[in-house]
């Protein structure tokens, strides 16, 4: 029996993160929160699974059980708030923009 999550996605973005970038226009589609194999949520913007490690910390917790792809969302991820990443999605949106021209401004003087 797969666990049902909420999902806040909403046209392409996580209005729940402050400063969040968008990936409309990127032809990223934002994913879903999964449950990882030691049944955490990830990508739900919580933090707080029942099971997680961080509810569970002591001295004794070895910090590389969470290392690893299952505890990295590949579209919620506050990685994505480095400027090296906000470059890359301005990148890929800007590769797909309409009446972009390598000599002209189309957009001088519409606002």
């Amino acid at each position: 029996m797969e666990k049902e999550i909420e999902s806040p996605i909403l046209d392409e973005t996580q209005p729940h993160q402050i400063h969040a970038p968008s990936f409309k226009g990127t032809g990223m589609r934002m994913q879903p929160p999964f449950v990882n194999k030691y049944g955490v949520v990830i990508g739900d913007s919580k933090y707080n699974s029942p099971h997680s490690p961080l509810n569970e910390w002591s001295d004794e917790t070895d910090p590389s059980i969470m290392a690893g792809d299952e505890w990295v969302h590949p579209t919620n991820d506050i990685g994505w708030n480095t400027p090296e990443n906000r470059a890359q999605l301005e990148k890929k949106r800007s590769e797909n923009a309409p009446f972009i021209h390598p000599d002209k401004d189309v957009g001088y003087g519409a606002d």
